[in-house]
Order: C-alpha cells, then sequence, then structure tokens
C-alpha cells in the first residue's frame, strides 16, 4: 500500500513537471542564431559646438563692454571695446617717422638727380680729346652710383616707416573685441575700467555656439562594434519629459578610455529653439548591433564556477563542456561567445555534476 502511495506521488511530481515546463534531466536545446538589435540607456553629455574665451591682444583699459550672460551675438558682433591712450602717441611719433624718412628720400632722389646730371656732361665731353681729365669721368660715375645707393636706402628707410606706422594703425583695431561665431555669451567676467591685455591673460567673456550642440556618449566596450557613422540616435532631457529629440552619429574617437572602458562618440544635435543647453545630461537611447547575427542558448544552460563559463554539449550522447562568454540575455535566452555553432544540441539545464563524457540520456529536445 506504501509503495503505491509513492508511485502515485511520484507521477503526480512528473506531470507538474512537464505541465510547468520545467527542464527535465538530459533535456537539450538548440543553439540559435539571430540578430541582435535592442535599445540601452546610456547617459550623455551636451557640449557647444563652439566655444571660446575671448581675451584682450593689447595692453589698456576696457572702454564699454556691449553683452552680458546670456546675450545672443551674431558673428563680426561688437562686444566689447578698450582704450588705450599711449596708442595715439605711438602712432603719432611713428607717423612724424614717415614724415621724416620721406623727406630724406626725396633729397637723396635730388642728389642722384643732380649727380646724373654731372656724370652726363662728362661722358659727353669726355668724347672730346682733352676736354676733362680722365679721372673726372671716373669720379662722377662713382658720386652717382653713390647717390643711387643712398636713395635705395632712404626708400627703404620709408617703406619700413609706412609699415610701422600700418602696423600700429591694425593694433587699434584689436581694441575692438568682436565675436569670432554666432553664438551666445555665457560668462561676462569685466566691467568698465578693468586694465587687461596679455599680461594678465584675464578672460573677457566666453561665447559658445549653441545653435548647435556636441552630444557626446560613453559607449561600453561590449557595444562599439555596432557603431554606426550617421544613425540617428533618440534622447530625452528632464528638463522637458514629454519631448523626444534626436541626433545624428558624426564623430567616433576610436579610442577606449583607461578607467571606463567606454569610447566617447559625438553626435551632432541642431538646437534652433534653445531648448537644450550644454551641460545637461540626457538619456541616450542607444541602439545596440552586432555586426554579424549571434547564437543564443537558454539561460538555464550557462553554468558558472569559480574557474570557468561554459555550456555542456550533447557530443554523440556524451557530455561535452564547452568554454563561452555571456553576452546579453533576450528573455529566456542568453548570447553566448565561444566554440559553438547553429544547430548545436546543449543541455537546457546545466549543472557541472554532469562531467565530461558522461552519457546524456536524452528525455526530450526542444527548438
Amino acid at each position: 500500500m506504501t509503495h503505491n502511495r509513492r508511485s502515485f506521488f511520484a507521477i503526480l511530481v512528473l506531470a507538474a513537471v512537464s505541465q510547468r515546463g520545467w527542464a527535465q534531466p538530459g533535456e537539450v536545446a538548440a543553439v540559435v542564431s539571430k540578430p541582435v538589435s535592442r535599445i540601452i540607456e546610456l547617459p550623455g553629455e551636451f557640449l557647444p559646438f563652439l566655444t571660446v574665451s575671448l581675451h584682450a591682444k593689447v595692453p589698456g583699459y576696457v572702454d564699454r563692454v556691449q553683452v552680458d550672460r546670456g546675450s545672443v551675438v551674431k558673428q563680426g558682433d561688437l562686444l566689447a571695446e578698450l582704450s588705450a591712450p599711449e596708442m595715439a602717441a605711438r602712432i603719432a611719433e611713428a607717423e612724424s617717422k614717415v614724415q621724416l624718412a620721406e623727406a630724406e628720400r626725396l633729397q637723396a632722389e635730388a642728389q642722384l638727380s643732380a649727380a646724373q646730371s654731372t656724370y652726363d656732361r662728362m661722358k659727353t665731353a669726355a668724347q672730346t680729346p682733352g676736354a676733362i681729365a680722365g679721372n673726372e669721368l671716373i669720379l662722377a660715375e662713382k658720386q652717382r652710383d653713390a647717390a643711387q645707393a643712398l636713395l635705395n636706402s632712404r626708400r627703404q628707410a620709408s617703406k619700413a616707416a609706412e609699415a610701422g606706422v600700418r602696423a600700429l594703425k591694425d593694433l587699434l583695431d584689436y581694441l575692438k573685441i568682436n565675436a569670432p561665431f554666432d553664438g551666445v555669451i555665457t560668462e561676462r567676467r569685466v566691467h568698465p575700467g578693468a586694465l587687461v591685455g596679455p599680461g594678465n591673460d584675464d578672460v573677457l567673456l566666453v561665447l559658445q555656439q549653441v545653435a548647435h550642440l556636441r552630444l557626446v556618449v560613453p559607449v561600453p566596450e561590449e557595444d562599439v562594434s555596432g557603431i554606426v557613422k550617421s544613425a540617428k540616435v533618440q534622447f530625452l532631457v528632464p528638463a522637458w519629459p514629454e519631448r523626444t529629440y534626436s541626433g545624428a552619429v558624426a564623430r567616433i574617437s576610436r579610442a577606449l578610455d583607461q578607467k571606463t572602458r567606454t569610447m566617447a562618440v559625438e553626435l551632432d544635435v541642431m538646437n534652433p529653439d534653445g531648448s537644450l543647453a550644454p551641460g545637461m545630461y540626457p538619456a541616450v537611447k542607444w541602439p545596440v548591433r552586432r555586426s554579424r547575427p549571434s547564437l543564443f542558448v537558454p539561460k538555464t544552460s550557462v553554468i558558472t564556477t569559480t574557474e570557468r563559463t561554459f555550456v555542456i554539449r550533447d557530443r554523440d550522447g556524451r557530455a561535452e563542456w564547452v568554454d563561452v562568454k555571456k553576452g546579453i540575455l533576450e528573455g529566456d535566452l542568453a548570447e553566448v561567445f565561444g566554440n559553438l555553432k547553429p544547430g548545436d544540441r546543449v543541455v537546457r539545464r546545466g549543472t557541472d555534476e554532469l562531467r565530461e563524457g558522461t552519457p546524456i540520456a536524452t528525455m526530450g529536445k526542444s527548438r
């Protein structure tokens, strides 16, 4: 009677196992191959597409500041203006040098004209034997050459003086600080009366281009193989949770950060309405793609011990341990990398108690 009760109880347990779909000892499943495409959420950071700290190129005092934090400017707009009283004095001094050099040049031209006239007369007279002494023509020629050399020197000095004036006047342009590109003033650090210049290297203003942003996303090492140039990627920002934005993959660093084991990828994001800003941290819906189809097994097939991670393959009815590396989980399946191929059969519920070479009593097969 007791034996019959035990048998009946065993039948009930097996029936429950069958109904619930639990793996039975020796049950195997096929290794399947399929493409991997999923979306993961990664943190990102917005940077301005262009950013510059504006400095004074010449020493001077801040005369006017035309903009403030938040000002929207166009390329070429006047942002600030400096004054440098000593610059006018330097220009006046340089211009006086130009006048002096020009006067000396005109004097040298007159001397050359006189020397040339004397030489020409001597040369004509020398054609009449005995009209002039022989060395007089030679002396006149040397005086003419000396006058020519002096004129050349005076011309060079005049050009140098004029170049000096132009250089000083060009410095006057540096007293005006203009916007090098369209953007927004994000910092203002000076006020009228401040002494600025190359000596103290003070930052006057910070200009950033925010109509076009860089979205930097650190992509984990295991997902870099699926990065596609120009791919559209969506993201959300806490400031506007009801909106979905997108950007295009534009630049890939091609190098991993040694600390985080991630690769920086930049997306170009257009921001015409100004709703996005540098420094925001969006949640990026990053598409993960494998370059080729991956192999999947039931996640219960993967066995992890202190020494190895493996699955048990059915090799002609006997157990064969095959080392694998785990990838992503997809439902009840696990992505694996190892010496497997599609169609191989592995034990559905693996255990290290099933040693290599042990016969596998396959009670059922599943696809």
